[in-house]
């Protein structure tokens, strides 16, 4: 497993975290990567301010000695790469220097998954994001919210609100991934995905 992706640099890193605007949508499974950006946003004190021709909410953090740029979109979903392709051209961010936070149905809630690259797996908003930077060399936060059992079940299921114990896996799983940047940032990437991988809860069958 190698520690960095090719395009790997020292700074800035944009970590974007995927989600629908607006207070309707806050709340939903859908935006749990809203909820990861939040999380770094209060912990690092980083207030996100709206920068309209980037179609984004953005701030700037200090995390571990790494300057980090903070983002949500203010698209929906299924335009992320709207905000992401113009948020990394202003920033002059390579797509292996990005970090995306996304909600995952594969996987259960309670559980974290870090990776480098590969398919968009039918999420909407990676799948949009591939095509404005025509590029999937990427890193990807993959947050398990479960999924509702049949295909037709989907789209009511991750725009509504989980109970209070998945919200609290959820939850759980953001306060790990937060954590297990301290490693991510120095670049020890392996180590970081190690540490996620091995305390993750709640998905026996591993990563998928």
């Amino acid at each position: 497993m190698a520690d960095i992706g090719q395009d790997f640099r020292p700074d800035p890193l944009l970590i974007f975290g995927l989600g629908n605007p607006g207070d309707r949508y806050a709340e939903t499974r859908h935006n749990a990567g809203f909820w990861f950006v939040d999380e770094l946003a209060r912990r690092s004190e980083a207030p996100l301010r709206l920068q309209k021709k980037l179609h984004a909410e953005t701030g700037m953090a200090s995390l571990h000695g790494r300057e980090c740029i903070l983002a949500r979109p203010t698209t929906f979903m299924n335009h992320s790469g709207r905000a992401v392709q113009a948020v990394s051209a202003y920033y002059r961010v390579p797509p292996g220097n990005i970090l995306v936070a996304y909600d995952e149905l594969d996987l259960s809630p309670g559980t974290a998954r870090l990776k480098f690259d590969g398919g968009h797996g039918g999420h909407n908003g990676l799948r949009d994001i591939f095509q404005a930077l025509g590029s999937g060399d990427f890193y990807r936060l993959r947050l398990g919210i479960g999924h509702p059992g049949v295909k037709e079940a989907v789209t009511p299921w991750v725009l509504s609100r989980a109970t209070a114990e998945q919200t609290a896996l959820i939850r759980g799983a953001i306060d790990r991934a937060v954590d297990a940047l301290a490693d991510f940032l120095g670049g020890r990437v392996g180590e970081a995905m190690k540490r996620l991988h091995t305390e993750a809860v709640g998905d026996p069958e591993g990563e998928t």
